[in-house]
């Protein structure tokens, strides 16, 4: 018998013990390279483990509810055709053993890792003299990565090299395989930040508010917030922050909608979905999207490139009992009424459940709120970056709408669309809201 290999826990990122909530092979199953085997738990969301090696599972070594941390042995193996495993793509033995990892910095390698880096950039370090920028910034915690958090995939050799140069890699974008960080990708993120224009002078941070002792003037009940609600807050923080407002309002009229809606939602139930008015709107969204693709786009990170999707993926967000979440809807475009309402319905209950994967917040072109169901009317919806658009959609009422003539009683839908004003200007922003609005008006104008 071939020896056996051993399937480690790569690189999670910062986490020492994460609940395994799923086994996805037995013994004496056959597994093709990169196959998940295992599925983890940390936090708000869950990541799949897969296995680098193709071959036999011979001896499993974790089960359900078991804990783990990066370098725990999964699993052993034996090589598809009995032949030597090739190095196993752990993220902590790539280039060096892992005890490199661990080695210190010392004050001689953090000068000489200064002096390499200053190479590097030479160039831009003779344009920007005295204007170097500190190259460590705040994460913004975005729900769509998993657990809100970017983990950084770079072997020990790269760690070493970006903390000698005082660099953060959960900032770094990596271009290598499956997006691991190289020396070269270290190397262009230092050049790109000394080559940003010096920050004005004078201060631009924000003050702080005041801390008061609340207990003087009567009984307080401090209640920590819930892990989703204190990783979105960070993330809507560092949006509200970067991203420059626009919100514009409208009201839409669906009451033909409404009516074709009830007219429908008998034969929908028999095939057991729900057809809410959400999944009009979210179709409706679609069309405008198509019509206006600078709204299903995101900035370059140098913000000085639009990044136009073609693929529609729309957020939408979910009252759960530990917070707002906002699973992800794919390709909107390529589904009917009918089979959108199930997925609706599936991905929110999944929500509610707080059973959610990574995948299920990820990959969103566009996110859209809906307070419908709990009551008001217009709001200001808070951009999701990196999307530049989010629709707030209030609760529907009657109201008299005067047609020429006379006031008609019309069912009228309030929409508050919020923009990065760097890329939506204000006609564009109104354009765009005018026609989800005629979308909605005549339903059957999507299917044009």
């Amino acid at each position: 018998m071939a020896d056996l290999i051993e399937i480690k826990v790569p690189d999670i990122g910062d986490f020492d013990a994460v609940e395994i909530i799923e086994v996805l092979v037995a013994e004496g199953d056959s597994v093709d390279e990169n196959q998940d085997i295992i599925t983890l738990e940390s936090d708000k969301a869950a990541m799949e483990i897969p296995t680098p090696v193709a071959g036999v599972i011979k001896v499993l070594k974790v089960a359900v509810g078991d804990k783990v941390k990066e370098g725990d042995v999964i699993a052993l193996a034996e090589a598809a055709g009995g032949s030597a495993a090739p190095e196993q793509k752990n993220e902590v033995s790539e280039e060096k053993p892992a005890v490199a990892a661990a080695a210190p910095v010392t004050a001689e390698k953090m000068s000489a890792g200064k002096a390499l880096g200053a190479s590097i950039i030479q160039e831009a370090l003779a344009k920007q003299e005295e204007a170097k920028p500190d190259l460590v910034e705040i994460a913004p915690f975005a729900p769509d990565s998993k657990s809100g958090v970017k983990h950084a995939h770079a072997s020990p050799s790269v760690r070493q090299f970006a903390r000698e140069l005082g660099v953060t890699l959960s900032l770094v974008s990596g271009s290598g395989v499956k997006g691991r960080i190289t020396k070269e990708d270290v190397q262009n993120f230092v050049k790109q930040k000394i080559n940003q224009p010096a920050p004005a002078s004078g201060g631009g941070s924000i003050p702080s508010v005041p801390v008061v002792n609340y207990e003087k003037f009567g009984a307080i009940e401090d209640v920590e917030l819930s892990r989703i609600k204190k990783i979105s807050g960070k993330h809507l923080h560092a949006c509200w922050l970067n991203i420059p407002h626009v919100t514009q309002f409208d009201e839409a009229d669906i009451t033909e909608l409404e009516i074709f809606r009830k007219a429908n939602k008998e034969a929908a139930a028999k095939q057991g979905v729900n057809l809410t008015p959400l999944v009009f709107v979210i179709k409706a969204v679609v069309a405008s999207l198509k019509k206006f693709p600078e709204l299903n786009s995101s900035l370059s990170e140098n913000k000085e490139h639009l990044i136009i999707k073609s693929y529609y993926n729309i957020g939408v967000a979910v009252d759960t009992p530990n917070g707002l979440m906002v699973p992800v809807i794919r390709d909107v475009d390529k589904k009917g009424f009918l089979e959108l309402a199930g997925e609706l319905g599936e991905i929110s209950l999944r929500a509610r459940e707080g059973a959610l994967t990574a995948k299920d917040l990820q990959g969103g072109t566009f996110s859209i709120s809906s307070l419908g169901g709990i009551g008001g009317s217009f709001f200001t919806p808070i951009v999701n970056a990196p999307e530049v658009a989010i629709l707030g959609v209030g609760r529907h009422k009657m109201q008299p709408v005067w047609n020429g003539k006379e006031f008609e009683p019309k069912l009228m839908l309030p929409l508050s669309v919020s923009y990065d004003h760097r890329v939506v200007d204000g006609a564009l922003g109104a354009r765009f809201v005018t026609h989800l609005n005629h979308m909605l008006s005549d339903i059957r104008k999507v299917l044009l």
